[in-house]
């Protein structure tokens, strides 16, 4: 054997040389300096002073949207249950008044809409003046 006719085991990889023309465009691969060089946000300083306040504007995380209590006025409790009967969040999904949320028993608030003459006694929900003073009226109770 000679010494020309030795060869290479393993390739020498190639290092590739930036910045030399081609199709590399403008920064040839290594970016531009200054502001778009530099990590982290690059939106506007009002943008970012917006952003960075926003999780802390009142309620944020103490009411999130969505969360309101369900509606149900004096005038369907009068159609839909009789004399001396207890009515409940359950008792109003059990009878497809109110629908659960997040497959709980929603909060709910009754509202005076409508004419009662029915004894009903309410526990659990959330009442208005006009429709405490319509129950109270008729011979209910709210507990």
């Amino acid at each position: 054997m000679q010494i020309h006719q030795l060869t290479k085991t393993a390739s020498v990889k190639i290092r590739k040389r930036i910045g030399r023309g081609g199709k590399r465009g403008t920064y040839s691969g290594h970016g531009g300096k200054g502001q778009t060089a530099r990590a982290g946000r690059k939106f506007c300083p009002i943008v970012r002073e917006v952003l960075k306040r926003y999780p802390k504007l009142r309620g944020y995380k103490n009411n999130p949207v969505g969360f309101a209590p369900e509606i149900v006025n004096v005038g369907i409790l009068e159609a839909k249950f009789g004399k001396g009967e207890t009515i409940s969040p359950r008792v109003l999904v059990e009878k497809d008044i109110v629908c659960r949320v997040g497959g709980k028993y929603p909060k709910v608030k009754i509202l005076g809409k409508g004419i009662i003459s029915k004894n009903l006694n309410l526990c659990g929900c959330e009442v208005s003046a006009s429709a405490k003073e319509k129950i109270e009226k008729a011979g209910g109770t709210i507990k």
